[in-house]
């Protein structure tokens, strides 16, 4: 009942911060925890076999960036570093397999009736976006690299797309000195692991990620890493719909009244919530069709600020996969506590 309530509220910001901003000042004022971008943004102890407890218990001691659980059905190739947190458990490799489930109504099936599509296996490359800088969390970190209960946040799409059959490989795109927090991982996925170096922007970094890709992958699929909590049946959803299309993204309906203002903030008009959108992602796009779009966006000098816009300049359709309002971006730190405040939804 409550994770239908918080499902419900949760693609509205304004009501999330509402609901949940009473519960983050009073556990701020209970643990005395404050953000100070220390790397342990969770506000929870993690006590492992060789550290003793905290004599504060309202003190975190410091939280290493480490790997973190291991996905079942992942057997490691060796037993699992006992430096990984010893306390930090999951039933599943997607934390939020089960919870906060959205009838999707523009899915593949309504796109095409009748068809059957089928995305074939290790077809699909991931690119994973993990460059970013993060300013607006105001940590030491980027923001992918925080952990989210005892995981760095990248890890937990890194690891959702690692289990899928027709995942053939992830390219992650990040600065090289965080090449380790994926290569430590490497044992546990089976699939193929490359990287690629950040770009200015993001379109840079996603063309980098492309030069990457496999000559026979039949479709690319880009990922923010700041967004852990994606579901893998909206994954497989969106990839259906990319097959189909060619190109297609992850999005719910927008929920909040949206109004178009001119410079000096005087409101022009108030726009059709119901033709509104929030993108998210992955974004599906045939490798093919975002290697055209790439050089007319070059071409043209463009900039685009996500992924099937560098399509759209070649007047192809995008189709719009509706997916979950919990896959958050998380940006804040209020949007931590509200991804770390909905696993532990699951967990109790």
């Amino acid at each position: 009942m409550i994770g239908e309530h918080i499902n419900s509220l949760a693609g509205d910001r304004l009501e999330i911060a509402v609901l949940f901003r009473y519960w983050i000042r009073a556990e701020r004022r209970r643990t005395g925890h404050l953000f100070h971008g220390t790397g342990n943004a969770t506000g929870h102890q993690r006590i492992r076999p060789s550290q003793p407890a905290s004599p504060d218990p309202g003190v975190d001691p410091p939280l290493p960036i480490t790997p973190g659980p291991v996905p079942p059905g992942l057997a490691p190739a060796r037993p699992a570093p006992s430096r990984w947190p010893a306390i930090v458990t999951y039933s599943h490799g997607d934390p939020r397999m089960g919870i906060f489930k959205i009838t999707c109504s523009a899915t593949s099936a309504n796109l095409n009736k009748g068809s059957d599509v089928v995305v074939e296996e290790k077809s699909v490359s991931v690119i994973l976006l993990a460059g970013g800088k993060g300013k607006r969390m105001g940590a030491s970190m980027p923001k992918q690299y925080l952990p989210l209960l005892g995981q760095p946040l990248a890890l937990y799409s890194f690891y959702t797309s690692s289990r899928m059959p027709q995942v053939k490989e992830i390219i992650v795109v990040c600065d090289p000195s965080y090449r380790d927090i994926f290569e430590d991982a490497k044992e546990y996925i089976q699939v193929d692991l490359k990287f690629a170096l950040p770009g200015k922007e993001r379109q840079d970094s996603v063309y980098s990620g492309l030069q990457e890709v496999d000559s026979n992958s039949k479709l690319a699929c880009i990922h923010d890493s700041a967004r852990p909590l994606v579901l893998t049946e909206d994954v497989e959803k969106v990839l259906k719909d990319g097959s189909l299309v060619g190109a297609a993204v992850l999005g719910v309906p927008a929920k909040a009244t949206i109004k178009e203002a001119n410079n000096e903030s005087f409101v022009v008009k108030t726009l059709d919530r119901k033709t509104l959108w929030e993108m998210q992602t992955p974004q599906v796009i045939k490798p093919e069709l975002l290697k055209k779009g790439f050089e007319l966006v070059n071409r043209e000098g463009l900039e685009v600020t996500d992924d099937v816009s560098i399509v759209e300049y070649l007047k192809h359709p995008e189709y719009i996969t509706e997916g979950s309002y919990t896959n958050i971006k998380v940006t804040t730190p209020d949007d931590l506590l509200l991804a770390e405040r909905i696993l532990h939804i699951e967990e109790s």
